[in-house]
């Protein structure tokens, strides 16, 4: 069923850094693009080219201060070490805490889980990631789910580790073939 998904009116942020996890960033954003979604790679705004853990670039094409919430429809937060220096750009984590707040879709997956704990996105929800963030996702009022590979509660999809791409995209795709355009905020 899910191949013929068709998200060609949704929008997606993909936010970026240096030292994120090229498959948790290339993967989202290559299935997403196949299922018809807009992907926009968003950064921080003091570059343009991001390198991987591994030293593969990945091009920001819109910077996070002219990233509106009302043009998109959800925001994917790769792993690696990318979600510790996107904590130091707080309009990284206004926006993904403005996203929640809209109702639209938040999803992160190993490390990225911190961006959301910095977003208070975290309280009263249950959440999956790498192993090392479960201390800030409780401290952030979450409750850590540590046997799913996609753990679903509400409108924020959480996942472990590069293993559990394929159950992470595939929650992210089904919500949004489903999902109603979220509110629109100025």
């Amino acid at each position: 069923m899910e191949a013929d998904m068709n998200l060609n009116s949704k929008r997606v942020a993909l936010l970026i850094e240096d030292d994120y996890q090229e498959m948790e960033a290339w993967y989202p954003f290559y299935r997403l693009t196949e299922a018809g979604a807009t992907v926009t790679v968003v950064g921080p705004g003091h570059k343009t080219t991001f390198a991987s853990k591994l030293g593969y670039e990945m091009e920001a094409t819109l910077s996070i201060k002219d990233a509106r919430i009302a043009d998109f429809d959800a925001v994917v937060v790769p792993g690696g070490f990318a979600p510790d220096h996107m904590r130091l750009c707080r309009p990284m984590i206004d926006f993904v805490r403005d996203m929640d707040k809209a109702g639209k879709l938040v999803s992160a997956i190993c490390h990225g889980g911190w961006i959301l704990a910095s977003a208070g996105v975290c309280k009263g929800r249950k959440i999956t990631g790498y192993t090392p963030i479960k201390d800030d996702v409780e401290n952030a009022g979450g409750t850590w789910i540590s046997d799913q590979a996609a753990v679903i509660d509400g409108n924020v999809i959480t996942a472990r580790t590069p293993p559990d791409l394929p159950a992470f995209a595939a929650a992210i795709v089904d919500y949004l073939a489903v999902a109603q355009p979220a509110r629109k905020i100025a």
